[in-house]
């Protein structure tokens, strides 16, 4: 269609067919009654975020549209929203309307199709779909453009929307007519993509029809489907994995002083699962360590654990003591099924060379000498016992002032101590023995499945779960929070 402004003599055109009561003209902005063809009113250009033009086509849902009129109507000072009026290739009508960035795209339907329930809700004949009341708001035409079917109302027309969801029904009442439109939430992703636009007005609250952010009833049918997969999986794994020792051996120090020994290949089968070892060794107030690295020998991935064994016990403060084990165990995390070997090393705290320990006696057993394994000489005089340890027997000889020295040398006269001492030691006297920690036990066992992973993956999946469903009620309270007709109490 073409037609020239009677005001500016402009041509106005517009690439459909059909029948206009009125149009805006796109240079002078008056409204032009075509019936006559006569300008009407200057009538605003709009402006206010408007991102769509007149003429401009675009695909939605596989049907494509042409724009054909911008209408923005104003409520109170400051409240705008925008309406383009839209016509597909075959003659009919539809509606995008948009609010706060948040938009709808709305049909013409029968007000015979609209029966009213109570006062706050109607019911659609078709599909006896119910709507609760969300508003009513009073609004006039701000700004205009484009071709119009029918002539516009510049007066105060009042809407009602009704809401199920993402659904909406829309009662707009003038002095002259009330029409009646359905209403679905659009994604301004999909309004974006259907007329090739780059930027669109950014989200500002809630919608009135606005849908959560996830389906909430697809959402847990998929939780409960992997629950369920998961489930299978796992008694699968469980049923076809059995507790076995897969290696066990015995490590000679020696074997493995200041290098790494490589053990023998070991088959793990069924599903990954921890591998836990246990490592043992006759330590005695000392301690030993353990390093092993877990090979894949398929992929040459090595996985490295290291283990100290420490054990000490003594007499102090009139109390035994003790602490550590010979005994520890670790565990190498979700092992694979696979073929395997450990490389090993092992090291152990060195015996201190010490002299041996010995003991000496005088006949009328009025001094006592005893060496420790240390070397320390303990001297005591059993009349006074009193005791004094010595460093060695050079001490002993050279303390002629105190009075168990002045004791020991009144005793022994020149007697050589030291000799003493070592003709007692191989006379048989009685010597504590040293302990002599010559290996490391290695033994490895795999173990069942873990349900521990199993456990916090279900939690994980009903934590989310009700997070969505929570979430979603908290989302429905949000968006009712403007209505005068809200089915939720605000504190």
């Amino acid at each position: 269609m073409f037609y020239v402004c009677p005001a500016c003599e402009s041509g106005n055109k517009l690439d459909l067919t059909f029948d206009i009561k009125e149009y805006v003209c796109n240079t002078c902005s008056y409204l032009i009654d075509v019936e006559n063809n006569k300008h009407q009113k200057h009538i605003k250009i709009p402006t206010e975020n408007v991102v769509l033009d007149i003429g401009q086509k675009g695909i939605i849902d596989n049907t494509e549209y042409t724009v054909t009129g911008i209408i923005i109507r104003k409520y109170g000072t400051s409240i705008f929203w925008r309406e383009y009026y839209l016509k597909d290739t075959k003659g009919k009508d539809a509606f995008l309307s948009e609010s706060d960035g948040h938009w709808v795209l709305l049909h013409n339907i029968d007000k015979m199709d609209v029966k009213r329930k109570s006062w706050n809700s109607i019911i659609l004949e078709y599909g006896a779909v119910s709507f609760r009341k969300y508003e009513t708001t009073e609004c006039h035409i701000h700004a205009a453009a484009g071709f119009f079917e029918e002539r516009l109302d510049f007066g105060i027309s009042t809407y009602k929307e009704y809401v199920n969801g993402i659904y909406m029904v829309s009662e707009e009442k003038s002095k002259t007519s009330v029409q009646y439109f359905s209403g679905k939430h659009i994604s301004k992703y999909k309004v974006k993509k259907a007329f090739g636009i780059s930027n669109l007005p950014n989200y500002s609250g809630i919608g009135i029809v606005q849908p959560f952010y996830v389906n909430v009833k697809h959402t847990i049918n998929i939780m409960a489907v992997s629950a369920l997969l998961i489930s299978l999986i796992q008694l699968y794994v469980v049923g076809t994995r059995t507790n076995k020792s897969v290696f066990e051996q015995e490590i000679n120090f020696v074997d493995v002083r200041n290098k790494e020994m490589v053990s023998k290949s070991f088959d793990l089968s069924g599903g990954s699962a921890p591998l836990k070892v246990e490592v043992y060794s006759n330590v005695d107030n000392s301690w030993a360590n353990v390093g092993l690295g877990l090979v894949n020998e398929k992929t040459n991935e090595i996985v490295f654990a290291s283990k100290d064994i420490e054990e000490y016990h003594g007499y102090e403060d009139g109390e035994n003591w003790s602490e550590g084990r010979r005994d520890e165990s670790f565990n190498f995390c979700g092992v694979a099924p696979g073929k395997y070997h450990f490389i090993i090393s092992a090291e152990k705290q060195e015996t201190p060379n010490v002299m041996p320990p010995s003991y000496y006696a005088t006949q009328d057993g009025s001094l006592t000498l005893s060496r420790d394994n240390n070397g320390t000489i303990n001297v005591t005089n059993n009349n006074t016992m009193e005791t004094t340890a010595f460093g060695d027997s050079k001490m002993i000889k050279e303390d002629t002032t105190s009075s168990l020295g002045q004791f020991v040398h009144q005793t022994l006269g020149k007697a050589d101590i030291d000799s003493l001492l070592n003709t007692n030691l191989a006379a048989g006297a009685t010597t504590p023995e040293l302990t002599d920690n010559k290996s490391v036990k290695i033994k490895a066992e795999w173990l069942p499945v873990s349900f521990r992973n199993f456990v916090f993956i279900l939690l994980f999946i009903i934590a989310f779960v009700a997070a969505v469903w929570f979430g979603r009620k908290s989302f429905e309270r949000s968006k009712w929070f403007n209505s005068s007709n809200s089915p939720y109490t605000y504190s």
